[in-house]
């Protein structure tokens, strides 16, 4: 088998194909195909996605799932869901499906039924979550709850962050839930005045316990509550999630207060985890439960739908024509749901952290570009900010929309308002505006032919820019779940076709090293053989500003 994607039979069918599709026009497309709607959508799991307004016919499709089926997608998805070691680099299984597989299921990896490990973790979060927000759970003065302090960073932060967002309605009324990630003291510094040590409850999320800027910041997190509060409360106020109970202990958190989970469990994949607890204290153990339900959903989906209907399958392979044949650098995320906001940020790292990688599994250069830069906002506020660059930009960005057909509020007149500008922007992004209909509009308003002539180059809108929409009826648990497990699968197709690793980060460990170094050097002495002129500079002028 060719190490190189470009070099198999199904890459070079596309490339052929795209001598004809590049001078597509979506316009016409649809024009020529009263049915294209239908043809070119599916559903599952809750989620319906509208892929038409992307530059494909029949033919696309049948070739994009021909290089799928050439990658072996469909095995490599049955080796991660058996929990075999496709994590290469780091000798790992891949299991974050197991952590919303229900109790029923058995899983053997490792000598362990990992399913029945899972729901013994889950369990114990039904406990503990169902005490703090009854009230049962008192702070070291006899008083309950009011504010949850989730201290993480990466995916310990980003998904409890975006969940309890995006599950706003769903929350209980009496917590208030705070996040900290930033090393960066006006982070906390930021938060601290607005709790009572008495009744604020902390959760350190880290694996090793000894995550740098976690650490950090739990620290300093457990000496301002020293300063107000006996050391005998530090068991009422503080929970880990964690793997490592001598340092959690050594912290001052009582063994029975430290939620596991697991080495196969990476960190952008970790929200369905006991990293997820403070999402199950917010939203409660049965929200939390529909909420690994609706990814569950999407996981039996993935597993079972044909590629040709297949969400996830879909999502990758229009995203591998937009990035690899027509050129695309990056994808843009526009949420039609105020409480999707932070959906985009989620993304970034799901994505980018995944898929951002250059070399193959077994240690080759990749032949194509692969991750596309992830970025985006809420769809109307992005209408006015960025969107002018979408619709006449010199980049074409496809643009994945998102909307849940019906409110969780009862505001009369917005929801409306806010499907039609989502329905209308993918309109306008695929038909354009054309000079012919630019100076229609303007002759009816009456616009002299010299001023027409002048104004028509920039009005006009060159269209043919592809999207996605993906729809669901509410934004629930379940609907949430599944919406994050569908872009989890996409991730997965696209690093099997591109032949990486998805699963380790190795990008990342560099700065931390370095990080530690230059750490020592600002409070300690400096060590300029280490480092180049630039960074000793810096170094310098920072160790005289904190003088």
């Amino acid at each position: 088998m060719p190490t190189s994607l470009t070099d198999t039979s199904a890459y070079q069918a596309l490339q052929q194909h795209l001598e004809d599709a590049r001078h597509w026009q979506l316009r016409d497309l649809f024009a020529r195909d009263a049915r294209r709607f239908e043809t070119f959508s599916a559903e599952g799991a809750g989620l319906f996605l509208d892929y038409s307004k992307n530059i494909v016919d029949e033919k696309t499709m049948t070739l994009l799932c021909a290089l799928a089926r050439n990658a072996q997608v469909e095995e490599k998805r049955d080796a991660m869901f058996a929990g075999e070691e496709i994590n290469g680099t780091e000798h790992r299984a891949v299991l974050h499906t197991a952590l919303r597989r229900p109790r029923s299921d058995k899983l053997q990896h490792d000598g362990r039924d990992v399913v029945a490990d899972v729901h013994a973790v889950l369990d114990r979060i039904a406990d503990f979550t169902e005490r703090v927000r009854s009230g049962a759970w008192l702070g070291h003065d006899g008083r309950a709850i009011t504010d949850i302090v989730n201290i993480g960073i990466g995916g310990s932060y980003l998904g409890p962050k975006m969940t309890c967002q995006a599950l706003r309605p769903f929350c209980h009324p009496r917590l208030k839930m705070h996040f900290v990630s930033n090393v960066d003291g006006h982070d906390l510094d930021a938060l601290l005045p607005q709790i009572d040590p008495s009744t604020t409850l902390f959760i350190i999320s880290s694996k090793t316990f000894s995550t740098s800027e976690t650490m950090t910041n739990a620290q300093s997190a457990r000496a301002w509550f020293l300063q107000q509060a006996p050391e005998s409360g530090l068991p009422q106020h503080f929970v880990a999630v964690s793997t490592h109970l001598e340092l959690v202990t050594k912290f001052g958190i009582a063994p029975e207060n430290m939620f596991p989970f697991w080495d196969w469990v990476g960190g952008r994949y970790s929200v369905w985890s006991a990293i997820g607890l403070s999402l199950a204290l917010a939203i409660g153990i049965d929200g939390f439960r529909d909420f690994l339900a609706g990814a569950h959903a999407m996981d039996k989906h993935f597993r079972t739908a044909p590629l040709e209907k297949n969400l996830p399958a879909i999502m990758a392979l229009t995203g591998i024509w937009n990035r690899n044949f027509l050129g695309s650098t990056s994808i843009s995320i526009a949420p039609y749901h105020q409480d999707l906001s932070l959906f985009p940020g989620y993304l970034q790292q799901l994505e980018m952290e995944s898929n951002g990688k250059r070399v193959q599994m077994d240690g080759a250069p990749v032949s194509v570009a692969t991750c596309p830069v992830i970025w985006g906002d809420t769809g109307t506020n992005g209408q006015h900010a960025y969107f002018q660059m979408l619709h006449q930009g010199t980049d074409i960005t496809p643009v994945d929309f998102i909307a849940a057909l019906k409110p969780s509020h009862h505001l009369e007149h917005h929801q409306a308002r806010l499907l039609a500008n989502c329905f209308a922007q993918s309109e306008a992004f695929m038909r354009g505006k054309t000079a012919d209909e630019v100076r229609a509009d303007m002759s009816a308003q009456g616009l002299p032919d010299a001023e027409i002539a002048r104004l028509i180059p920039h009005r006009t809108f060159p269209g043919n820019r592809p999207s996605n929409t993906i729809l669901m009826d509410t934004l629930t648990p379940s609907t949430l779940g599944a919406l994050i497990a569908l872009y989890e699968h996409k991730v997965f197709v696209q690093g099997a076709i591109w032949g990486i690793n998805s699963f380790d980060q190795w990008g990342v460990e560099l700065g931390k090293v370095l990080a530690k170094n230059i750490e020592a050097e600002l409070v300690g002495q400096p060590k300029p053989a280490q480092h180049d002129s630039s960074t000793n500079g810096l170094i310098a002028r920072a160790r005289k500003a904190m003088q």
